[in-house]
């Protein structure tokens, strides 16, 4: 490795001796000079400085002014300013101009020696530290994703793994990143596992069952609503956990965050099912018998998501003791975001104002279709990186903002979340029977038992029974079903694309978040 080069602009270098010999037996390599207009001429001539240590106080040239003129020819070469003056305005002025550490003299030889590792050596040490961490967590997570867990426990090794999983990717990681993969896919084998074994008792509202979509108005917004506090619930469809920790930060610089909480999507994973069943507060069989005008299944004619608002309406009558004033708000185009941007205030009067917003959903599907979005979204990594620029670019983001000077509550959800998909699963049906990656419902399916949960009476798991010989199958883990025709053109087609519908740690554990302006 080349010996890291430092150049060392102070009037006073010759008092500096002994923090240059103790550098130089460290292995590095300094260069000095004593003003401002040497420093420029070096860096100008060697451009090859890996940082620049700077005094603020030399004669002509100061260190701001020298900083000033390093950074419009090197904008990323790392600058630290060293400085007898602890003035405020000194180091905001400083700060203000990127440097990258602020030292105050007498500086010590260790001081020194700390500031170039976090420079320098930041992400080498970083790596190693997360890669030590995560292997010594390894086997105590291995441990607990086949040791039985409940419900809760598993939305704890799910955070886990998400957690780790962007610390890896934050510190590049590179050679645990498969170890992890492999062990997340072991988690999501053991979690559909324990769904086949569990859901149908849950469905049932069986004692030990987690908060799922038709009770999660109920058991988690309603209770939140104040009489003097406006609410407001963000629905981003296809939210996952991981894409919510990217934006966190970001609403955490104007919302505190009050509770991280989580509920399970009901099956199918997909908006049809789910958010019918958050806004009607009924399991999809429940609705279809209550408001069969309103119900459409998988083959019927029309819009399938149309008649969120009347079911939230109706939730509300059934199930609040006293009046609530709410709005529902879907954007699912650039002119009803403007819409939302403009007005957002006026919701202000209202008890609850529900805004479903469906961008995440929509890049999902045009990842799918686009060769640029598969590019820009090769991998989690990605997806989550574009979920942060959409969101920080949004007229959600900008509507939230009008209203953080007021004291509401924010309570941000989804849907369900998706999963990339890699491993096809071979399904034969007739012509009616749906077209899903992740679900598929139909007269006479044929399987491979082993990839999938089914149904043969839907009722059993709170669905609609479309024909009497209907059965629901969702894919596990990873899977996705293709038809024998044309098998393999689809595989490759749809192999390593985000999909929803079935049975996955990914696409069932949802965030369920209260903030509160600050």
């Amino acid at each position: 490795m080349d010996k890291v080069k430092i150049l060392w602009a102070d009037d006073e270098i010759d008092l500096l001796k002994p923090q240059m010999l103790f550098l130089e037996k460290k292995g590095y390599e300094v260069v000095t000079v004593t003003n401002g207009h040497d420093a420029l001429e070096e860096c100008e001539q060697n451009n090859d400085f890996d940082v620049v240590f700077l005094d603020e106080s030399m004669p002509g040239l100061t260190g701001l002014e020298t900083l000033e003129k390093i950074k419009e020819n090197n904008p990323l070469l790392p600058v630290v300013m060293i400085t007898k003056n602890e003035a405020e305005h000194i180091m905001e002025e400083a700060i203000g101009a990127q440097i990258s550490d602020y030292l105050i003299k007498p500086v010590n030889p260790n001081q020194i020696l700390l500031t170039l590792k976090k420079i320098i050596d930041n992400k080498r040490l970083v790596r190693e530290k997360t890669t030590s961490d995560y292997q010594q967590e390894f086997r105590m997570l291995s441990m607990e994703i086949n040791s039985g867990l409940n419900f809760e426990q598993w939305v704890d090794v799910y955070k886990k793994l998400i957690n780790w999983e962007i610390k890896i990717d934050e510190s590049e990681s590179r050679d645990i990143i498969d170890i992890l993969a492999t062990q997340k896919s072991d988690a999501n084998s053991e979690f559909c596992r324990y769904v086949v074994r569990n859901y149908e008792n849950w469905i049932n509202e069986a004692d030990e069952a987690p908060v799922m979509s038709h009770n999660l108005m109920r058991k988690k917004v309603f209770p939140e609503l104040q009489d003097d506090v406006p609410t407001f619930m963000v629905l981003l469809d296809n939210l996952r956990y991981d894409q919510w920790k990217t934006i966190e930060p970001i609403l955490k610089d104007l919302y505190r965050i009050e509770k991280e909480d989580f509920f399970f999507s009901i099956l199918p994973t997909a908006t049809q099912y789910s958010r019918n069943a958050i806004f009607a507060g009924m399991l999809p069989a429940g609705i279809e018998r209550t408001f069969p005008q309103q119900w459409k299944n998988d083959n019927d004619e029309g819009g399938k998501n149309l008649y969120e608002d009347f079911f939230l309406q109706e939730q509300i009558k059934r199930k609040m003791r006293k009046p609530v004033k709410a709005d529902y708000i879907k954007v699912t185009n650039v002119a009803g975001a403007k819409t939302l941007q403009d007005n957002i205030q006026n919701y202000l009067k209202n008890d609850l104002t529900v805004i479903v917003y469906n961008f995440i959903d929509m890049l999902s599907h045009a990842r799918t279709e686009m060769e640029v979005l598969k590019e820009l979204a090769g991998d989690e990594k990605a997806y989550r990186s574009l979920t942060k620029s959409w969101f920080l670019n949004s007229p959600l983001w900008t509507a939230l903002q009008k209203i953080a000077d007021k004291d509401v509550q924010l309570i941000v959800t989804t849907d369900h979340g998706t999963i990339r998909v890699n491993t096809p699963s071979r399904v034969v049906g007739d012509r009616e029977t749906t077209t899903n990656l992740r679900y598929k419902v139909g007269r006479n399916l044929q399987y491979e038992r082993r990839d999938v949960l089914d149904f043969r009476d839907p009722i059993k798991a709170g669905l609609p029974r479309p024909n009497v010989s209907s059965t629901f199958i969702f894919a596990k883990e990873d899977k996705f079903f293709l038809y024998p025709n044309n098998y393999n053109y689809y595989h490759n087609y749809y192999k390593n694309t985000f999909q929803h519908g079935g049975i996955s740690l990914e696409e069932m554990i949802c965030p369920v978040v209260k903030l509160r302006s600050r």
